[in-house]
């Protein structure tokens, strides 16, 4: 998530950044009003009637090679017939935008909305659930191929800027034990061409959509991807459901889902062992964005904001609690 700061809609900003790419005047103002603001901010608006989804954040929240990376990866996953979301173009002929406004710098990307409806606004059966396992298998088997120009950062990469966000926004303790003994684990791990590769990180049920006339789903939010055991997707999802489902719900859906996804790729008694060590690495992660992200003072804060922190520092406590170590 983007520092607290950050966090509060800017129509003129959004305006300012969006002149660099063609886009409809008449319906602008009522678009924009649908943004969402995590990890990024995304502004919504429509192109020759089309919609897409400008995506920006300040230069100092991103790497600017990641999101190359991340473009060249969809480009791939687009090449070889993967319903990804697609990027836009700016007038520059560029897809990737660097914009300096009276707000600061940001980097800017423009994807086209890609069909269907998320799979959280589905019932969770089985066909869009063999859909859904279908769509991370067979990611996983075109990542186990692919060959970047532009490498995006791996787990140890994650591991160092963890370490350094807890010394820089003083994590506690059991964030610096629980680090080391998953780091120690980490590193005595095979890591080969069949059970590491770039994974979504993010394949969560309101980033994969169901096409209901294609019987198919395709994938947005590539943003978060990194170089990491491809167990880490599979637990992202397995929590994500387990979240929304519970009881034989859960167990039917996650059956299902794994069912798609071994059509489409391996899946062994050795990735499912990994699963309990991956949510010990996602926690540390997001633990350590949630401190950076509350770290930021704004004054006198909005109700809304008060209220997000309180959520924010409440998901920190709970993280802390579960710290092993």
């Amino acid at each position: 998530m983007l520092k607290l700061v950050y966090l509060f809609e800017n129509y003129d900003l959004a305006k300012k950044v969006l002149s660099n790419w063609e886009h409809d005047e008449e319906n602008l103002e009522e678009m924009l009003g649908y943004f969402r603001i995590s990890s990024n901010a995304v502004y919504p608006f429509t192109r020759q009637g089309r919609v897409c989804f400008l995506r920006m954040a300040p230069v100092s929240e991103k790497l600017e090679t990641d999101i190359r990376g991340e473009l060249e990866f969809i480009h791939y996953l687009l090449k070889n017939g993967y319903p990804a979301m697609k990027p836009v173009k700016a007038l520059s002929g560029e897809e990737l935008v660097t914009a300096d406004t009276g707000y600061g710098t940001y980097f800017a990307a423009v994807f086209e909305k890609v069909d269907g409806v998320p799979i959280s606004e589905t019932d969770y059966g089985r066909d869009r659930m063999l859909a859904y396992g279908s769509a991370l298998g067979r990611l996983h088997a075109l990542s186990a191929e692919y060959v970047p120009a532009v490498k995006k950062r791996n787990h140890k990469d994650i591991l160092e800027g963890i370490a350094k966000t807890l010394e820089e926004y003083h994590g506690c303790g059991q964030a610096f034990a629980e680090l080391a003994a998953v780091e120690a684990i980490l590193d005595s791990l095979p890591v080969t061409k069949g059970n590491y590769g770039l994974i979504h990180y993010d394949f969560e049920p309101d980033n994969v959509f169901w096409d209901e006339g294609k019987k198919e789903c395709s994938v947005i939010d590539f943003d978060d991807g990194i170089y990491c055991w491809y167990g880490l997707d599979l637990e992202q999802v397995r929590d994500s459901l387990a979240q929304e489902l519970e009881g034989e719900s859960l167990e039917t859906a996650w059956t299902s889902f794994l069912e798609g996804y071994a059509g489409e790729y391996s899946y062994t008694e050795e990735t499912q062992a990994l699963l309990p060590l991956m949510r010990r690495f996602v926690n540390l992660h997001s633990y350590a964005g949630l401190i950076r992200c509350v770290s930021s003072v704004i004054g006198e804060e909005p109700q809304w904001l008060e209220e997000l922190r309180g959520k924010l520092e409440e998901k920190i406590r709970k993280l802390e609690s579960g710290f092993s170590g």
